[in-house]
């Protein structure tokens, strides 16, 4: 080893470009991953309505009618007790159970009884009508 050769180290000036980059690196990507959450959780809620929607559609198959919606999704998992009764409900049901929505609330069902359309929908994570991102309402019309 040479007694004359020196250990450089990084100036301040080094050492702050670095820190800088990854201050921009952080800024650009940050973003990205945080937003991932809330993505996935718009997703589990169309999976679970689109399951739902099959689930209706065998009801549908069974018992000439959608349930109305005062008997709601829970007549997928247990026969309904109030009119139209389901005459052919399937033993067993359509579903195991409700599933609820990524926020932890139940999904909401509308049978206007308009030329058999109907709604299902997560009110998101605002848990209110409407909104933006987040917060906007997910439904079966948007599958």
């Amino acid at each position: 080893m040479n007694v004359s050769s020196r250990q450089r180290g990084f100036t301040l000036l080094e050492v702050m470009v670095v820190v800088v980059i990854l201050g921009i690196l952080a800024a650009m990507v940050v973003p990205k991953i945080i937003s991932r959450p809330d993505e996935a959780r718009v997703m589990a809620a169309r999976q679970d309505i689109a399951s739902l929607m099959q689930a209706l559609k065998l009801y549908r198959l069974d018992n000439q009618r959608y349930p109305a919606t005062e008997q709601g999704l829970q007549a997928l998992a247990t026969p309904p007790g109030i009119a139209p009764l389901a005459s052919n409900w399937k033993a067993g049901g359509y579903v195991e159970r409700l599933p609820r929505d990524p926020w932890g609330q139940a999904y909401q069902y509308l049978n206007p009884g308009l030329r058999g359309e109907i709604d299902i929908f997560s009110l998101g994570a605002d848990r209110a009508i409407g909104g933006d991102g987040n917060d906007a309402d997910i439904g079966s019309w948007s599958l």
